[in-house]
């Protein structure tokens, strides 16, 4: 059977398998999910379970249903994901990426830290911070420019938090907790919409003379660990059409 071994509902097993078929490519755009009496044979569900399935996958943007034909798989754009979203996967899968994503253009310096920057960190303007880089991409184009923002001494206790090149043994994050021995134990996210300046078109690769007239999505995830040191301030910036989003459960 196509279903997964967990503790979901059955109608989100069936919004799962579908969801992850899409995400792969396994199913393109244009192409036609099973009816909802072929879901419900397929999967020993009540029709009912069925149409709720579909039901969840259209209200995620993945398909649309059409009268008269079915269920339609719609061309997807990766949402842009926060800091948080990315450490959190990066934990869970030991990779930041989205689906269908990679990332380039990693770089990294220690550099003097910014007015917004050092106030986020809690230190003073101009103090030495580390600063890494890096562009997120799908087939689309750019999905978010994502930097990183972290306080000298961690890149001191962590060489390669200074390097321009991937990490390498987890995430920043993980890397400063086993080096200090004291975990991440809160954050706090930010989100907002901004209209594209000469600096955002360079780190989004756009032409300067040509900047988007739709708002971009900034979004900024300051962690502090277990003694109250915050240990990383991040900021993503997401390409023109991108949007953010989030799930959670929701308990009655």
């Amino acid at each position: 059977m196509a279903g997964h071994a967990d503790n979901r509902a059955p109608y989100a097993k069936i919004a799962a398998h579908y969801s992850e078929r899409i995400a792969s490519r396994q199913l393109q755009p244009g192409d036609l999910l099973p009816s909802i009496k072929n879901l419900s044979e397929e999967w020993k569900v009540s029709t009912a379970t069925a149409e709720k399935a579909l039901r969840k996958l259209r209200n995620d943007g993945l398909v649309r249903g059409i009268h008269g034909i079915g269920t339609e798989v719609l061309e997807q754009h990766a949402p842009m994901s926060s800091g948080a979203q990315r450490q959190d996967r990066g934990r869970r899968t030991g990779s930041s990426w989205g689906a269908g994503e990679r990332s380039d253009s990693h770089q990294a310096a220690v550099v003097p830290a910014p007015d917004e920057v050092a106030q986020a960190l809690d230190i003073q303007p101009g103090s030495d911070v580390v600063r890494r880089s890096r562009v997120y991409r799908d087939r689309h184009g750019i999905v978010a420019h994502s930097t990183s923002w972290i306080p000298a001494r961690y890149g001191k206790l962590i060489p390669q938090l200074a390097a321009s090149e991937r990490l390498t043994g987890g995430t920043s994050l993980q890397l400063i907790a086993q080096a200090t021995g004291h975990p991440i134990s809160h954050r706090v996210d930010t989100a907002s919409a901004c209209r594209v300046t000469p600096e955002h078109a360079r780190l989004l690769e756009l032409d300067p003379d040509h900047l988007p007239t739709e708002p971009v999505v900034m979004m900024t995830a300051k962690f502090v660990d277990s003694e109250g040191n915050i240990v990383e301030y991040g900021v993503d910036l997401g390409g023109p059409g991108r949007s953010w989003r989030t799930e959670s459960e929701v308990s009655t």
